[in-house]
């Protein structure tokens, strides 16, 4: 290496070591290895994408492989992702979905669009399109039968504080109501096999209740996503007057904290085990025939350590074993215990570090009620 070029490349790494600067200015993602120019940032290679789709506001290039000027190395030496943050994220919403690198691209590339292009949090109080408190377009939601998906309205009110579909356009009578407190709403761009899928998940009769939906554009998806927990977040704060606004925004719309197969056995353990889709959705274990299905066939309740639940590796002792997967998974609860298997070693330690991290929780008065609720249902 030339003695100029070692000189960029010990530049480079300076600005890269800056505060703030190690990791992506986007998503979080630790060690980012392009740029915007433009923008005086330091990102991942995914988001540098993302920039490339909107060269009007983001010029991208490689910390490595391209070559560097020193303007350019004195230009993101003045900026930085610190200052970008300052400039670009002064005024987001507390309820606005922050995506990181976990997270899919329509909320990433929405995200960067809002922040660089749109300017949406650049300056207080402007109007957003997701903080009006009412919605109301239409969506493709998924049918509960035939598995097609149709055109339904939606319609979203902070006053009413509900959710409503309707089936045909001119409906009076909507075909469901959906309580804004009972919603979790999560991005399944490949469950639902389209990149803008949603899934909205809700209680009806104490039973978790799934809807599919999309819409063609990225925007407008996201936008819906953002309104359901803007109004949620107002409904909160009248619930909750004592809370904090940060408190509250952990009570929002949550991603899964697993979902995938495993084979479960019934209560008599005696049963052969069947393949199910499961989903853990903080202490709601749900299974499913298939991953679309509108409802589970049942549900487990995980609580808390201290109140006698307990995730083990392998089965209890006398369980006939599956004869297909073999890495199995015993949970522990104070009525009963389940068993579960799985087919590969890797996906037995996943579960059973999700189970753990909810059971090493303690329960809020909230879940105590929850837990009634399924010790009644039984």
């Amino acid at each position: 290496m030339s003695t100029e070029k070692e000189r960029i490349f010990r530049a480079l790494k300076d600005l890269v070591q800056k505060p703030g600067n190690g990791i992506c200015a986007d998503c979080q993602l630790p060690e980012p290895e392009w740029v915007s120019t433009t923008l005086g940032i330091f990102i991942c290679l995914k988001c540098s994408g993302i920039h490339r789709n909107i060269p009007d506001v983001s010029k991208v290039k490689s910390l490595i492989l391209d070559p560097w000027t020193d303007s350019q190395i004195q230009f993101m030496a003045q900026h930085g992702n610190k200052a970008a943050q300052q400039k670009y994220e002064a005024f987001v919403p507390i309820y606005y979905y922050v995506p990181n690198y976990t997270d899919c691209q329509v909320l990433r590339e929405q995200w960067i669009r809002a922040k660089y292009e749109r300017k949406d949090f650049t300056e207080p109080n402007k109007p957003l399109a997701y903080a009006t408190g009412y919605r109301e377009g239409f969506l493709w939601k998924r049918g509960r039968d035939n598995g097609q998906f149709l055109n339904r309205k939606f319609v979203l009110s902070e006053a009413d504080g509900n959710l409503k579909y309707f089936t045909k356009h001119d409906a009076k009578e909507p075909k469901a109501v959906i309580k804004v407190d009972n919603i979790n709403a999560t991005f399944q761009p490949t469950k639902i096999g389209n990149p803008n899928g949603l899934q909205i998940t809700y209680l009806k009769d104490n039973s978790t209740r799934n809807i599919f939906i999309y819409h063609e554009e990225e925007k407008e998806i996201v936008d819906w996503f953002n309104a359901i927990r803007a109004v949620q977040f107002h409904y909160l704060q009248v619930a909750f007057p004592g809370t904090s606004d940060h408190e509250l925004k952990y009570k929002l719309t949550r991603n899964f904290l697993k979902e995938g197969y495993m084979e479960k056995t019934g209560p008599k353990q005696t049963e052969g085990f069947k393949k199910r889709w499961f989903t853990l959705d903080h202490r709601r274990l749900m299974y499913y025939k298939d991953p679309l299905d509108a409802f589970a066939k049942g549900e487990v309740f995980i609580g808390s350590s201290e109140n006698g639940y307990l995730v083990k590796e392998g089965l209890c002792p006398g369980a006939q074993s599956s004869p297909g997967w073999q890495y199995g998974i015993t949970i522990v609860t104070p009525d009963r215990d389940f068993l579960f298997t799985c087919e590969t070693e890797s996906e037995q330690q996943e579960w059973i570090a999700a189970f753990n991290s909810v059971i090493n929780q303690q329960m809020s008065p909230q879940e105590y009620t929850v837990e009634a609720n399924f010790k009644h249902r039984r």
